[in-house]
């Protein structure tokens, strides 16, 4: 998601809203029949296969394939998903190949905006391949909706969970049936949205029934309510560029929460959330990309200021209190949190200190929250990284957390 300016500092007065960061037992992740079999697993998880070919792996990559295979969707039931797999060119160790899932970041809720659609980031790239080249088979999730049918539960972190644990599960599925042994050790990597997905897979683990061995989150999301109310404080009295750029990416986001709403509540309407000054706008969130939906924000903005005196008096965005609106409410304080519940798998987490997307104090509170449930933060690395250089600059420290994790007993 294109990504312009965002505030360096949003949490110091929002506390009220991070009920959020305490979860509860209901959250727990998997009901188990007695064999200790979840109840709702997937018994056949592969639907088909077919080739990627929008990448360039070849050196590092014997396949590179979309899967798409069976999740327990939102709705409770079992929906088709997709993902990206990739196997290295070496052969697997004598007990198989493990896995490393690769959680992308937003790139919006229509399904043209599935990775699998759509060429891979430079950055992507390079952690696959080095991945790839380290003897990992590499899962990428297009997440529930993505690519496939219904909307895609933006930031619902069991939506994303049971995305990753069911894509993991499928593949395992997969290369047996092509003689090619996968071992049970697992982890996560995720940057952004995907760095929420990690996490969420952390508390939701159990499901693969596997031996999950740790997350890796780089510059996770969290805290959506506290950046919302966050970012329209800072930009109270800002220069209108600022204050256009950081109101569209704001509303981006809301749209997107509304649109994910709308995967099983399909009668909640944008009207609902946005005034009608935009809500036609917003709508869009379901048929183009987060980038496009930033910039149709920011483009509406710039010409009504253009013919109101270089002003946005009396230009409208959110219906007042629409974050009380139950549905967004439950939201905001339980659905999109990740760390609801103790975890006992290692993670580590980076974040920029130049971060102006997720800032600092986001990750900040996301940790206190975490550690005050029990959770340890095993490592919390900072530097001065923006938001994608967070990700970019870390590639090789994040291939060896992976090899780290991989390797401890």
């Amino acid at each position: 998601m294109k990504m312009k300016l965002f505030m360096t500092s949003v949490l110091s007065t929002s506390l009220l809203l991070t009920a959020c960061g305490g979860g509860s037992s209901d959250d727990s992740p998997v009901s188990t029949n007695p064999s200790g079999t979840p109840a709702n697993n997937i018994q056949n998880p592969v639907v088909k296969v077919d080739a990627y070919t929008s990448t360039n792996l070849g050196s590092v990559a014997a396949e590179s394939s979309i899967l798409t295979y069976k999740m327990l969707g939102q709705n409770g039931q079992e929906v088709q998903a997709t993902s990206l797999v990739f196997t290295p060119n070496t052969p697997p160790p004598t007990v198989g190949w493990p896995i490393v899932v690769w959680a992308h970041g937003t790139t919006g809720v229509a399904d043209a905006c599935a990775p699998s659609k759509a060429a891979l980031t430079d950055s992507t790239k390079d952690l696959i391949s080095k991945l790839l080249a380290a003897g990992y088979v590499v899962v990428a999730p297009d997440y529930e909706g993505l690519g496939t049918s219904g909307i895609h539960p933006f930031l619902n972190v069991k939506s994303e969970a049971f995305s990753i644990t069911d894509a993991v599960v499928a593949t395992r599925n997969y290369l047996l049936q092509r003689n090619l042994l996968t071992s049970k050790k697992w982890v996560t990597v995720g940057h952004s949205q995907g760095g929420h997905a990690a996490l969420g897979t952390a508390q939701y683990a159990s499901r693969a029934q596997l031996d999950y061995k740790g997350t890796v989150a780089v510059a996770p999301a969290s805290n959506l309510g506290n950046i919302l109310v966050g970012g329209e404080a800072q930009v109270a009295n800002a220069p209108l560029g600022i204050k256009i750029a950081t109101y569209a990416q704001l509303e981006t986001y809301t749209a997107l929460v509304t649109a994910g709403l709308r995967n099983t509540q399909p009668t909640f309407d944008y009207s609902q959330v946005f005034t009608s000054q935009v809500s036609s706008i917003a709508a869009q969130a379901e048929t183009i990309c987060a980038g496009p939906l930033e910039d149709a924000f920011e483009a509406d903005m710039e010409s009504y200021a253009g013919n109101h005196s270089g002003t946005l008096d009396g230009y409208t965005r959110t219906q007042p209190n629409f974050m009380a609106v139950p549905l967004v409410k439950a939201f905001l304080d339980k659905d999109s949190q990740p760390l609801q519940a103790k975890v006992t798998t290692p993670i580590i987490i980076y974040q920029g200190i130049a971060d102006n997307t997720v800032p600092k104090d986001a990750t900040d509170l996301l940790i206190f929250n975490a550690t005050t449930l029990g959770t340890k933060i095993n490592s919390y690395v900072t530097g001065n990284w923006d938001h994608n250089t967070a990700m970019s600059s870390n590639v090789d420290n994040i291939v060896g957390n992976v090899q780290t994790l991989l390797t401890a007993q």
